[in-house]
């Protein structure tokens, strides 16, 4: 083992994957790139770390509403390039080439490209360290999509995709919630 600096310490369990979120305020849309983000629970509720620095904040405390867009590698440099633009002045969907749709409950738009989408509505703000309480409303998944592997941030640049899946479902049946 080799020390590893403490600011670096986030690396070493980099929430994932990155996601998509989107806002629409009037008719103002935008989305910004996020992967400090987690599941608070089975409801499903949400959290993620944003604040005033991000251009889509204000729609986003506005309208109450947004959502998250799960996309797959192939998309990587456009996740990328959305988090390197700011949508002050760039029409991030018109740059990146995506497909804005129409949702079921919230103005915020669905990522066409994107494996899956959700719909949510901002339930709480802590203001420090920057934490939004989402609350989802309605999911969205393309079944028919070929590429699934989600990509994690490593907080230096640099990505993982997600591999091949190893089920315990057997094992764990005991703990999941009926349904699962």
């Amino acid at each position: 083992m080799r020390e590893l600096p403490i600011e670096k310490a986030f690396m070493l369990i980099e929430p994932g994957p990155v996601v998509l979120v989107t806002t629409a305020d009037g008719g103002k849309r935008n989305i910004m790139t996020i992967s400090w983000h987690m599941v608070v629970d089975f409801t499903p509720v949400f959290a993620m770390t944003t604040g005033a620095w991000n251009y889509s904040f204000a729609a986003l405390m506005k309208t109450k509403e947004c959502v998250l867009a799960i996309p797959t590698v192939d998309l990587s440099e456009k996740v990328v390039g959305i988090g390197s633009c700011s949508g002050s002045d760039t029409d991030k969907f018109a740059k990146f080439g995506l497909t804005a749709v129409k949702g079921k409950s919230v103005d915020a738009p669905l990522i066409a490209e994107c494996l899956g989408n959700i719909e949510c509505r901002v339930v709480d703000y802590v203001e420090n360290p920057g934490i939004v309480i989402l609350r989802g409303v309605n999911a969205w998944i393309d079944p028919d999509r070929k590429e699934r592997r989600a990509i994690h941030a490593n907080g230096d640049g640099t990505f993982a995709a997600d591999g091949g899946v190893i089920s315990h479902r057997e094992l764990m049946k005991a703990k999941l919630p009926p349904g699962v």
